[in-house]
């Protein structure tokens, strides 16, 4: 009997919420409950609360946020704030701190604070742009980017 995409995705929303019972529970990671999180998106601490998560933010696949330090052998708390998007393959390294509304573009390493309302790229993560406007999820809103059409 063939099966619909609808159970398929009813079992992956499940697997989530498993997943981030998981990592607030035994791990301590602080994620809201509005958290989008990828499957195979990494968290590493090694102290409850070392890893905090905003409302409406999304971390996409195989994204490593670590915040033990393993130099000084500590963990040194990471916080990325609300309305977020960390795309996917970046990794986000001990220390810091992305600003509310922030985009990190894919394959991005993040290794000093992001500021609010701003894109950062690259390895080392550098400014991209700022004062962009973001929805939930990170999604941008009211970009003229978005309005401008493809060149002919």
């Amino acid at each position: 009997m063939a099966r619909s995409l609808d159970e398929l995705r009813k079992f992956r929303l499940a697997a989530v919420r498993f997943r981030k019972w998981l990592l607030k529970r035994q791990f301590g990671i602080l994620l809201d409950d509005s958290v989008n999180i990828s499957m195979t998106s990494r968290f590493v601490a090694r102290t409850r609360g070392a890893i905090t998560v905003g409302s409406e933010t999304y971390v996409a696949f195989k994204t490593l946020v670590i915040a033990h330090d393993t130099l000084a052998d500590v963990d040194r708390p990471i916080h990325i704030g609300r309305r977020c998007f960390i795309g996917g393959g970046s990794m986000i390294c001990p220390g810091v701190t992305i600003g509310d509304e922030s985009i990190v573009a894919a394959g991005s390493v993040v290794t000093s604070d992001v500021p609010p309302a701003s894109i950062v790229g690259g390895n080392p993560a550098v400014l991209l742009k700022n004062g962009i406007r973001v929805g939930p999820y990170g999604r941008l809103e009211g970009s003229d980017e978005r309005s401008r059409s493809l060149p002919r």
